[in-house]
């Protein structure tokens, strides 16, 4: 008997490989609507972030950044539309999330140990310390090593350096291991070599575990080469899309209403106003290399 050639087969007999479906989006906004009165911050906003993806939220003050990592968060309720993490509607305590707060000195006082500090990630939302497991204590310490914490796991952190505070935050924002990170200004207050360390073990972190990134900054050059979109809020309008696309003066000049020039120095983006005020969230010197190029298949959207 002569061999079976499949080459011969018919196309319905032939084994095909299976295609796999496209990753849910991690975050899903769909005709988000955030309002305080007659103040609306944001309407008809429609967001999908998807599994590994950098999303930068940009805006001056009282724009609603932080009132989107809220409402994500489950602590500050939609108008109108829906939030969904992971295909669910966002609630209070969700394990699927990390959160990373704005760095603020601790009481030099406070005896909490660095460890403790990040064991608080995994039931920081019950009363009390957590019950010390085995398992427990190799997650912390696996979130420590992670971002380099372990020399300063038993110190006081109230006695830590600010960027060694923030690192510890940063690994109590992992530690249970989230699909998504929510960080809502954590380079403010620090200097350079930690606004830098910090960004790359969040970068690091996204890359190696899929985990999708919000990341609420007034300055986009620290985190300008890992960030994948931007979401730019201004006075209730918004746009989203690659910084090539976002980060332009007829784009800004749109969302502010007036004249805006978006310029490159020394490889730093600079936003202008028609004043000459800096909008582009602050005076340091910090250049980061600035990503070759940039995908342009996302739209704008203006509102």
């Amino acid at each position: 008997m002569s061999p079976l050639n499949l080459t011969t087969e018919p196309d319905h007999l032939r084994m095909r490989s299976p295609v796999a479906p496209p990753a849910a989006p991690a975050v899903r906004l769909r005709s988000a609507r955030l309002a305080y009165g007659r103040r609306v911050l944001w309407d008809c906003l429609d967001l999908d972030v998807a599994p590994g993806e950098f999303l930068a939220v940009l805006g001056p003050n009282g724009s609603g950044k932080t009132s989107l990592l809220r409402v994500l968060l489950g602590l500050t309720p939609l108008s109108a539309g829906s939030a969904e993490i992971n295909g669910r509607p966002v609630r209070r305590g969700s394990r699927a999330i990390g959160y990373i707060p704005q760095q603020r000195a601790l009481d030099p006082t406070l005896t909490l140990r660095g460890r403790d500090l990040v064991g608080l990630g995994l039931d920081g939302h019950r009363w009390g310390l957590g019950l010390p497991s085995r398992r427990r204590r190799a997650q912390v310490l696996r979130a420590l090593d992670a971002v380099g914490a372990r020399p300063y796991a038993d110190a006081p952190v109230g006695l830590l350096s600010g960027g060694e505070q923030q690192r510890l935050r940063v690994a109590q924002a992992l530690v249970g291991d989230p699909d998504v990170l929510l960080c809502d200004e954590p380079l403010l207050s620090l200097d350079l070599a930690h606004q830098r360390m910090v960004s790359e073990l969040i970068d690091a972190r996204r890359r190696a575990a899929q985990t999708a990134v919000l990341f609420v900054t007034h300055e986009i050059n620290p985190v300008l080469p890992a960030v994948d979109r931007v979401l730019y809020l201004v006075d209730g309008r918004f746009s989203i899309g690659t910084p090539a696309e976002v980060m332009t003066s007829a784009t800004l000049s749109a969302l502010y209403g007036t004249d805006v020039e978006v310029i490159k120095v020394w490889q730093r983006l600079l936003v202008i106003g028609v004043h000459g005020d800096d909008l582009s969230g602050g005076a340091d010197p910090h250049h980061v290399p600035i990503a070759p190029s940039y995908s342009a298949s996302v739209r704008h959207e203006h509102r």
